[in-house]
Parts: C-alpha cells; sequence; structure tokens
C-alpha cells in the first residue's frame, strides 16, 4: 500500500473533478492545481494551492508553461524506499507528491472539426500533461496516476481506508496512463501525416480496445478475442449493444454480422439479410421489415438455418411473431443473431420464447442510422502473415456509372431488380453472382473459383424463381457461357461491372439472346 499526502489535479475534461477534489480534501490530502482547475475548484469552496507557489516560477507563454518544473516532476520521481532520492528531496525542499489527476486537452476532438486549422490543432497538442502523466506512471510503485474520470470512485474507495492506495491498483492506472500518452501521441502523429504524407501514411498507428475474449476464433483450436476501433462511431457490428442471447458472440458470428448490416444499410426502404459464412443467403426489401425477411428466407431456407439476420428498422412483437413462427411446411427457423437499429420489450421476450433455439439467439442492438452514417476516414483492412493490407472502404454507391451495352434497353423492373441484386452482390465473397428480383434474392452463389461455377450455383439455389429474374455479378465475364447459362434459366438481364478483355462476347450473346446487359462501371470483390 502507498499512502497519500499530497496531490496534483490538472484536468481539461473537467467532469466531476469539483466533487472528486472536494472529497480528497476531506480526507486531508493536500491539493496541489493549475490554472482553470484550481479556479473551479476555489468556486466550489475546495481548498488548493497553485503549482506556482511549489515552484516559485509563474505559469506562463499563454499556459503553455505550467509543470514542466524539477519540483512538480522530481516530486513524482522520487523512490519512496531510496534513502539518496529521499535525502534530495528533503535537501531541495521538494514535497512528494503521491497523486497525479490529469487529463489530457481535448486534441482529437478538435483536430476531427471540419473548420480546425492546423494551427489550433497543433495548439491544443498538450504537452506538461502528457509529462505529468509518464512521470507519475513510471513511478506506479508509490505514485497513483489517475487519468479518467471514470476512476474517481474507485480511487476513492480505497483512500479512504487509511489514505491509501494498493498496489494493484496504482499498477492498473499506470498501465492506463501510458496507454493514454500513447493513444495521444499517435492522435497527433496521425493529423500531422495525414496533412504531410496523405491519405496512407509512412507509418500506420491504429487504436483498438478490447471488448470481449471469444469462444473461439475461426475453429475451436484458435483462441481469439474481439477489439473496437475507437474512431468509429457508426452504427455497425462493431458498436452494438447484445441485449439477449444464452451464448457470447463468436468470431464467425461477428463476421457474418458484419456483412448482415453492412448491406441492409444500404437500403432505404424497410430490408431484411441473412448471412451465412460470409455472404448473403438471402436479402429482400417489403412493406415492412417482416415481410423483407420472409422474403429473404424464402430465398435459401436451409441456408438461413443458423444464419444471421438484420433488419433496418425497429422491431416491435409483431414482426418478431413472424420472425420466430414456423413456415407452413417447410424448415424451421433457427437464427444465431438477429440485429437491428432498436427492440421492443416484448419483441425480446417473444424471441427468446422461441422453442428450442430463441434462447440461444443474440440480439444486437445497432440503434439507427442515416445513410451518410458511414465513417469515411476509416480503413479496411486484412492481415496476412508478415504484412497488413490496407485499402478505402468499399461504401461506393454500388451503381453510379452504370451503362446499357445491349440493343435491348432493360425495362424499369428490371433496372429495379439489377441495382438490387448488384448490392447485394457487392457484400457476397467472390466469385459472386446474384439472382434478383426487384424485392428479393432468389439465388446466390458466392465464394467460388470461376464465375461459372458460381453462375450455376445460383441458377441451381433459384430453379423456376430464375425465370423473369436478373442477373448481377461483382466482376465481368471471361467467358459468354455464364450468358447462355442464365439466359437457358429464364433470367432476362445482367449487371456486371464490364472492363475486360472480352467483355464484346458476353454483349454479343447477350444481343443473339435477347438479354439486356449493363455495365456498372465499378467492381466490387470481396475476398
Amino acid at each position: 500500500m502507498a499512502r497519500v499526502n499530497r496531490a496534483l489535479l490538472s484536468v481539461a475534461d473537467k467532469r466531476g473533478i469539483a466533487e472528486f477534489a472536494a472529497a480528497l480534501d476531506a480526507l486531508d490530502i493536500e491539493l496541489i492545481s493549475t490554472g482553470g482547475t484550481a479556479q473551479l475548484l476555489r468556486q466550489k469552496g475546495v481548498d488548493v494551492t497553485d503549482v506556482a507557489s511549489l515552484t516559485g516560477f509563474p505559469e506562463i507563454l499563454d499556459g503553455r508553461f505550467k509543470t514542466l518544473h524539477p519540483f512538480v516532476h522530481c516530486g513524482l520521481l522520487a523512490l519512496r524506499d531510496s534513502p539518496d532520492h529521499v535525502s534530495a528531496l528533503e535537501q531541495h525542499g521538494i514535497p512528494a507528491i503521491d497523486l497525479v489527476v490529469v487529463n489530457l486537452a481535448p486534441f482529437e476532438r478538435v483536430a476531427a472539426r471540419a473548420d480546425c486549422t492546423v494551427e489550433e490543432a497543433i495548439e491544443t497538442i498538450d504537452i506538461g500533461g502528457a509529462a505529468l502523466l509518464r512521470s507519475g506512471a513510471k513511478n506506479h510503485r508509490f505514485v497513483g496516476v489517475v487519468c479518467d474520470p471514470d476512476d474517481y470512485e474507485r480511487v476513492l474507495q480505497e483512500l479512504r481506508n487509511g489514505r491509501e492506495l494498493s498496489a494493484s491498483l496504482r499498477a492498473e492506472l499506470g498501465l492506463k496512463a501510458f496507454r493514454t500518452t500513447s493513444r495521444y501521441d499517435r492522435a497527433v502523429a496521425a493529423y500531422l501525416a495525414s496533412n504531410i504524407e496523405g491519405r496512407f501514411p509512412a507509418q500506420l498507428s491504429l487504436d483498438f480496445t478490447r471488448v470481449q475474449e471469444l469462444r473461439y476464433g475461426e475453429n475451436p483450436h484458435q483462441a481469439a478475442a474481439f477489439y473496437r476501433d475507437t474512431h468509429v462511431n457508426e452504427p455497425s457490428a462493431g458498436t452494438a449493444v447484445v441485449l439477449g442471447g444464452a451464448t457470447a458472440l463468436s468470431f464467425n458470428n461477428l463476421v457474418d454480422v458484419d456483412v448482415a448490416i453492412e448491406l441492409v444499410k444500404e437500403f432505404e426502404g424497410d430490408a431484411a439479410v441473412l448471412v451465412a459464412h460470409g455472404s448473403p443467403c438471402g436479402a429482400a426489401v417489403g412493406e415492412s421489415v417482416a415481410e423483407a425477411f420472409e422474403r429473404a428466407f424464402a430465398c435459401d431456407p436451409r441456408a438461413a438455418l443458423g444464419a444471421t439476420l438484420a433488419m433496418n428498422r425497429r422491431v416491435d412483437a409483431a414482426t418478431a411473431e413472424r420472425l420466430v413462427a414456423p413456415p407452413p411446411g417447410g424448415e424451421p427457423k433457427a437464427l444465431e443473431v438477429i440485429a437491428a437499429p432498436d427492440f421492443e420489450e416484448r419483441a425480446l421476450e417473444i424471441i427468446a420464447d422461441a422453442p428450442t433455439w430463441g434462447s440461444r439467439a443474440r440480439v444486437l442492438r445497432t440503434g439507427a442510422w442515416a445513410g451518410d452514417s458511414y465513417e469515411g476516414r476509416a480503413y479496411d483492412l486484412k492481415r496476412i502473415v508478415g504484412g497488413l493490407l490496407v485499402q478505402d472502404r468499399d461504401v461506393q454507391p454500388a451503381d453510379d456509372a452504370s451503362h446499357v451495352v445491349t440493343d435491348r434497353q432493360p425495362t424499369d423492373d428490371e433496372w429495379r431488380a439489377l441495382r438490387f441484386g448488384y448490392l447485394c452482390a457487392k457484400h457476397a465473397r467472390s466469385n459472386a453472382v446474384m439472382i434478383a428480383t426487384g424485392k428479393a434474392l432468389v439465388g446466390v452463389g458466392a465464394g467460388q473459383m470461376s464465375r461459372a461455377d458460381a453462375a450455376a450455383l445460383a441458377i441451381q439455389k433459384a430453379g423456376d424463381q430464375a425465370r423473369g429474374a436478373v442477373v448481377a455479378s461483382d466482376g465481368y465475364f471471361l467467358f459468354p457461357d455464364v450468358v447462355a447459362a442464365v439466359a437457358n434459366a429464364g433470367c432476362t438481364a445482367i449487371c456486371h461491372p464490364g472492363g475486360g478483355a472480352r467483355d464484346q462476347l458476353a454483349i454479343d450473346q447477350a444481343n443473339e439472346l435477347g438479354l439486356a446487359m449493363v455495365f456498372a462501371g465499378r467492381r466490387h470483390f470481396r475476398h
């Protein structure tokens, strides 16, 4: 245990600081403070000593220089069990500081403002505060370091028992302080790099916070954990709140939740998406999310067993009833995860009461989103052995550059179906071929080594529903055989990116068979 006799308080985030300081004062802990913090504490009736009284040197340079002084840092860094250190403090009249309460100037928040200038961002960089945290954290064997207002109560709970802090809490707080300064430095470096080196800096620093350890990874013999990107606040798999489910989310659950949410966010109307093994196995729009779900489920009921469901509207009790109701004469439903912006309490009860599977289903609330809710500055990352592949997220519209390349123009209904199918192809594993109507997927071929195989699988899944439907592919056709295959299945129009050296062969085949063909102008591979 380490006794606390003296504390230094200097905070930018003043949440709870007056109450915390008053509690320290009530424990007869001497308080030293700076600038605005000292002024606030005095206004609240807390007795504090200015740091200038300790150092004998005033705050100057518009507050840039306050605490960078030997009397401050020696008081933090001195080893209390070293006779030489104790003697040096006594010789120079330096009081030991046992608790440092500091949080840093809000550089990230200021720099993120659209109207922030480089000069304003640089002026917000905290120097003295970071130095205080480092000094205190280095000497955490004897000094408590508090950089987060959320830790005030934990610290007080220990101090109220003999004015001492345990070694375990001091170590934990010291680690947190170093992580805080490390993150802060990375944020400053990343901001400067974006202005000097551009979108992809020479060195890439990332910030992720561990949310939970997972049961296992992709396979049971692989340990795994889930970390949240601290810079992304949009509704997503990473920010969703788990409302129910007897079993924790797994690695594979989170991969599928991500695909499902990102696809359902593409639709403006009521929509539902089912995902299994990283690709959509059903997607649809409807007059309600319940209707959309039933259409999506009908695409491939077997694949939907144990699938992940995402919807883009609040789930009420009536919708929940339709989610759990067994289809007449079909495979029973059993969903692994259900994600939506929000759920009625009664809807949660209905899902949990579903026979055999409801209590196990994980229910996730994402919060509502708007069409512009994407975090455009975030990176898309893929780990390879020995390195990291980094790219922009694929959040561009799927069909904003589309044009017709065949003699026959698509009908209005075909256009709607082509747009729908191509949005779904964007979120499926490559190679991907989707057969769709204007309201739902009816056949999916994804994750295949050849586009012909993907088309054959989609045709097989669609069966008779392919007749009169359209085809969307995430890549162009190397050979005209795919055009012939989907035409033979009864499909009437095709959308793919175009841009291949053999495009004309596919166009000629489509013209010969009377199909409309649209080049989307943008490829959407997902490996």
